[in-house]
């Protein structure tokens, strides 16, 4: 059959694969393992290397039947290759190398999207707390919205149809982003002396940071003479002690939110916008008195309409795999 069992799902960034085990039906997403992408030729390694820890371990006999892998870039044909990572390979060739029956390959935030549905109070934290969550109330034809900034900068939805959840694919986070006051247009003029096109990716992401960081001091007086890495911009932002990196953070989460309410308003997804990414979840408390919220709200003549739509962080950072099994649970049904 099509879709058997056991699967073996993945979520593949720029910087790690995530890779997890499904043993039946109804089961849970299980042994998840953590690989870093550089350090393997392509997915066929990754998850030889995933399949051999848990053989050695004892924890699975049976090879596994079917895969739905969810990968950082757009997915059209049989060639891949990742944004952010050195990784490029066919899908019929992984599928043959791991000997599986079936091999289902879906854009990251997509699998991420498939899995809002089915979350629940204890993998998100709401903001503000006092707006409905988009479980209690989910008509068809609703939509929800993730976005996600980790290496680079995802964006999907999925909407409720009379059949279920249906993903909602894109690669919005290479949209041209917009100022929102004077010193944020500043900033991206700074930013366009070395790109032709500044989109939300290019500030908005791990791999962005550094360049925003620059933008900032250079307009702060405090021009760096080498880009500063991203971990180290957010640990010297929340200690206090950098004032560049302070207003670095700052414009990133006030950017962010603007960005998050232009998707709300593109997508029409009142069911709500979550946010994803390996970023965020490290501002800690800094991004919740940031003015997200507000410049997510900051829409004019629609600022009420964005007031009613949820907005909350996706705590839960192996969601990515329970949408991937859903994609393959979706092409069984």
């Amino acid at each position: 059959m099509s879709g058997a069992y056991p699967w073996l799902v993945a979520d593949i960034g720029g910087t790690n694969a995530r890779f997890g085990w499904v043993a039946g039906p109804g089961e849970a997403v299980a042994q998840v393992r953590v690989l870093p992408v550089a350090s393997y030729a392509g997915p066929a390694a990754a998850a030889g290397a995933y399949l051999a820890q848990l053989r050695a371990e004892g924890l699975i006999a049976a090879p596994p039947r079917s895969a739905a892998f969810a990968v950082a870039t757009a997915v059209d044909g049989d060639q891949v290759e990742l944004t952010n990572a050195h990784w490029s390979f066919s899908c019929r060739v992984v599928q043959a190398e791991l000997g599986l029956e079936l091999l289902l390959l879906l854009n990251d935030f997509e699998a991420l999207a498939l899995s809002l549905p089915r979350l629940s109070a204890a993998q998100l934290r709401h903001w503000p707390p006092g707006v409905p969550a988009a479980a209690e109330r989910r008509p068809v034809g609703e939509v929800l919205a993730v976005i996600g900034p980790g290496t680079g900068l995802g964006v999907a939805g999925v909407v409720r149809t009379r059949d279920g959840w249906q993903a909602l694919p894109g690669e919005g986070g290479h949209a041209t982003l917009a100022a929102g006051d004077d010193f944020e247009a500043a900033v991206l003029a700074e930013v366009r002396r070395g790109f032709e096109h500044v989109s939300a990716e290019r500030l908005l992401s791990g791999i962005g940071l550094p360049t925003l960081h620059a933008a900032v001091a250079t307009l702060l007086g405090a021009p760096v003479d080498a880009p500063l890495a991203t971990a180290a911009i957010v640990e010297r932002g929340l200690a206090g002690a950098d004032a560049a990196c302070a207003r670095t953070l700052e414009t990133f989460c006030a950017l962010l939110g603007s960005f998050a309410g232009n998707v709300a308003l593109t997508l029409g997804s009142r069911g709500g916008v979550f946010i994803g990414g390996g970023i965020v979840p490290r501002l800690g408390e800094t991004f919740f008195a940031s003015r997200f919220r507000e410049r997510f709200e900051a829409k004019g003549r629609f600022r009420t309409y964005l007031q009613g739509i949820p907005t909350a962080l996706l705590t839960d950072t192996l969601a990515a795999l329970a949408g991937a099994a859903q994609a393959l649970e979706q092409h069984r049904a």
